[in-house]
């Protein structure tokens, strides 16, 4: 390599030297290329084990095609063992649908840097909630734990240290210096989807979290951490802001006046635990008739918009997230309510 080209050279290439090697085949990452007289291979790259996977699914929503031109099972499936080729820490698997693949990762920021870059290049797909992968030792059955460090103004210290120990985390260490806390803790990888967003909210914004796989240990036990219900759309059409405004006082809402929804897709946030089915496309009927403020405008709050990764630790298991080169929606796997009831 010379610069940011590709030059032949003649030279021996010399230990510490990077170069690139046309018209060989059928060779994996972490092999050893020798003089065949001296055939001497360097010890194998270990790579660390997955420990989060998620489905892969081609889109199905209503809106299907409208935004990407990668929609295919097919392209989807070269796509995702050709991220293998190249990305060692990450394992693709087939399931018994041919719209489907379980991908297991390292974890959610893994996940997510693949599911970007696959929307950028023009692909439509929908994923499911992370799960974390489990394994038995000595017939007990593990989990992977983490190495988890937030800082925070040391006024937040205790919400921070509430909010993980809610999730099995335990804390190992505490430093102050400068009304600045170091809290570091050993916690669940379950229990990292979705802590973020909660840190960030008790520490207004100032908390700087950082996580990386650890070890294995015996499993911790059940956490209660998913949220409350959701506010799913009863049909397909544009959201008025006439039913926003009915609507206010059951929750917080994703979507915006004017966008295009579809049944069953998630357009808010219940108040209560249960999952509620609402009509976000009703309009106001027209008369004659005129009353004294009737018509005065109506203000809503912002809507609630998630990145890709807060998404991704927001979702419940029966929930997808749909991913267009232009869009993010969230929505329920089963869109009729009358088979979610079921």
């Amino acid at each position: 390599f010379e610069g940011l080209g590709k030059e032949k050279t003649k030279k021996p290439v010399r230990s510490g030297e990077i170069c690139a090697i046309f018209g060989m085949e059928d060779f994996d990452i972490g092999d050893t290329i020798a003089d065949s007289e001296n055939p001497e291979a360097l010890p194998l790259i270990k790579v660390d084990e997955p420990t989060m996977s998620m489905i892969f699914a081609t889109n199905t929503s209503p809106f299907y095609g409208q935004e990407g031109t990668l929609v295919t099972s097919r392209q989807l499936r070269e796509r995702l063992f050709r991220e293998t080729e190249k990305n060692l820490a990450m394992r693709i698997e087939e399931t018994d649908s041919t719209d489907g693949f379980i991908v297991y990762g390292r974890g959610i920021l893994h996940l997510s840097i693949l599911i970007e870059t696959m929307r950028r290049e023009g692909f439509e797909l929908q994923v499911g909630q992370p799960t974390v992968l489990t394994k038995e030792i000595n017939g007990i059955k593990h989990e992977p734990v983490e190495a988890l460090t937030i800082q925070t103004p040391e006024s937040f210290a205790s919400k921070v240290i509430d909010q993980v120990t809610q999730r099995k985390g335990e804390i190992l260490n505490i430093e102050i210096n400068n009304d600045r806390a170091r809290l570091d803790f050993k916690i669940p990888s379950r229990g990292i989807i979705g802590l973020r967003n909660q840190i960030l909210t008790v520490t207004e914004g100032e908390a700087v979290i950082a996580h990386r796989f650890d070890c294995y240990e015996p499993w911790k036990g059940e956490m209660t951490v998913r949220r409350n219900g959701s506010l799913i759309a009863m049909e397909t059409g544009t959201v008025s802001s006439y039913a926003l405004d009915k609507l206010k006082d059951r929750g917080k809402f994703f979507v915006l006046p004017g966008e295009e929804v579809y049944m069953g897709q998630v357009i808010g946030e219940y108040t209560r635990q249960s999952d509620i089915t609402v009509n976000v496309i009703k309009t106001k009927k027209l008369t004659n008739m005129r009353a004294s403020g009737s018509d005065d405008k109506i203000i809503l709050a912002p809507p609630v918009r998630f990145s890709l990764e807060e998404a991704m630790e927001y979702i419940a298991v029966d929930e997808y997230i749909e991913v267009t080169p232009k869009s993010m929606r969230l929505r329920k796997i089963s869109l009729d309510e009358n088979n979610r009831k079921k």
